[in-house]
């Protein structure tokens, strides 16, 4: 495989770029071939490292490429080559994407439409060149291990977030030789179910989203009865939706739109990720309860171009399609989201989205807890919303030579914590969890709330 230098968006170190064909049916090994996107960021030592450090992105369907993680691999670059591959169907590897799924720059009566993606699957799939069958992450693993074996290493680390974190534990299964140690950063075990238990772990990091806020003197009482409220708030949208007039925060142009429930509290749910943005749930919350939606438009478009730059929601599909929704039932997504504030529809909706997936298959084995003595490193953040802390503890049980730590105050993927980097730092050079310290973030907290947008109180 040729690499050639490139320069990568937002990051200013020198890179290497490439391309590595390989079939789209890998067992057929006839037919169709795919391009994957492979960047190397070599290493700053003369003499670097043999095992280089492999990332795995999350979503499912976010393009390791474009993610802007490279800054806090610095200690760890200092000696190793970092790797991104685009996982087949994402990124500029033969993407699965779509407009209509994963909209973005639209106007606000698009951007919150109550709408499926079961409504628009039809149109984008005919514009795919693709058999979706065949993004399943066992086979996209099995191209991860051709690209390590045309760079030339015999053994990688990997560093999986979310999603990734199920590639990798794929990945130690079918090429467990070809591992040298592994991190995984908010752990999605083999049992857990997208998004079956997303409604549950949701209200999990949204309770205590609101109890901090309770037990804090000045969020109390900027915000009085703030669980109520919301409450009511989402009682009368469950009775009618609201119909909301404001300027587009990008254009300043009035703009007319309709907010469900639904809609509201999935976007909700993504502003838990992360702590930071969460510290203005609160005052979101508030306004929202006084028919003031400017926050709650401006905090959620603030996340959207991000997740339409880096993300293919059809590469989503081609994943949970074969792999999660199989498993779970329509009966099984009411009982786990039952007494939630998010509902069982973003189960449901994936279930009736993989209703017009062509069917795919995974190994028989696939769902079965991985083991492995593999030198495994497992972060999970205290506030997660999606993979909080026990989807760790059960990860860790067939992991025989493992280390799980819980990091305070820390939302979904660990990384920006100084403690969570040198603890990834010293299990790449020890090439062991043994002798780790297992606290991390020691006094950490979240992040102050915001009692309006010139900041927290000091």
């Amino acid at each position: 495989m040729a690499m050639k230098p490139c320069r990568l968006d937002g990051v200013a170190a020198q890179t290497l770029c490439g391309t590595l064909e390989v079939f789209e049916d890998r067992a057929a090994a006839k037919g169709r071939k795919i391009s994957l996107r492979v960047v190397v960021v070599p290493a700053l030592a003369s003499q670097p490292k043999e095992d280089p450090l492999v990332f795995l992105a999350g979503g499912p369907g976010q393009a390791a490429s474009r993610t802007r993680i490279l800054p806090a691999l610095e200690r760890i670059r200092r000696q190793r080559d970092i790797i991104f591959v685009d996982q087949r169907g994402t990124g500029d590897s033969h993407p699965l994407d779509c407009d209509a799924l994963n909209p973005s720059r639209v106007s606000l009566a698009e951007r919150f439409a109550d709408r499926e993606d079961a409504d628009v699957l039809p149109q984008c799939r005919k514009g795919w060149d693709a058999d979706e069958r065949l993004y399943t992450t066992s086979i996209a693993m099995d191209d991860l291990d051709d690209v390590r074996e045309a760079l030339g290493y015999a053994k990688v680390n990997l560093w999986g977030i979310s999603y990734g974190t199920r590639a990798a534990l794929v990945y130690m299964r079918q090429h467990p030789d070809r591992v040298r140690t592994a991190i995984l950063d908010g752990v999605a075990p083999m049992g857990q179910y997208l998004p079956l238990y997303a409604a549950r772990d949701g209200q999990r990091a949204l309770d205590l989203l609101l109890e901090a806020c309770t037990k804090d003197t000045v969020c109390a009482t900027a915000y009085p009865d703030l669980r109520a409220r919301t409450e009511a708030l989402l009682a009368k949208l469950d009775a009618a939706p609201a119909k909301v007039r404001l300027p587009h925060p990008r254009t300043g142009v009035a703009e007319d739109f309709v907010l469900t429930r639904r809609v509201f509290t999935a976007e909700l749910f993504a502003l838990l990720y992360s702590p930071d943005v969460a510290s203005l749930v609160p005052l979101m919350l508030d306004r929202a309860s006084k028919d003031d939606w400017t926050t709650f438009v401006a905090l959620s478009l603030g996340l959207t171009d991000e997740v339409a730059r880096t993300t293919s929601r059809g590469m989503f599909l081609a994943v949970v399609c074969a792999e999660d929704a199989p498993f779970f039932t329509a009966e099984d997504a009411e009982r786990e989201a039952k007494g939630t504030w998010f509902g069982s529809r973003m189960a449901l909706d994936v279930k009736k989205a993989c209703a017009q997936w062509p069917s795919s298959t995974v190994p028989k084995s696939f769902r079965e807890p991985v083991v492995s003595d593999i030198p495994t490193l497992l972060l999970s953040g205290e506030l997660d919303p999606v993979t909080p802390p026990p989807w760790g503890e059960e990860a860790k049980r067939t992991l025989s030579h493992s280390l799980h730590v819980v990091v305070p105050g820390l939302g979904h993927n660990t990384v920006g914590a100084d403690c969570a980097r040198s603890l990834m730092a010293e299990v790449l050079t020890r090439g062991s969890v043994e002798g780790l310290t297992p606290d991390c973030g020691k006094g950490l907290k979240r992040p102050p709330f915001f009692t309006s947008f010139a900041g927290p109180v000091p």
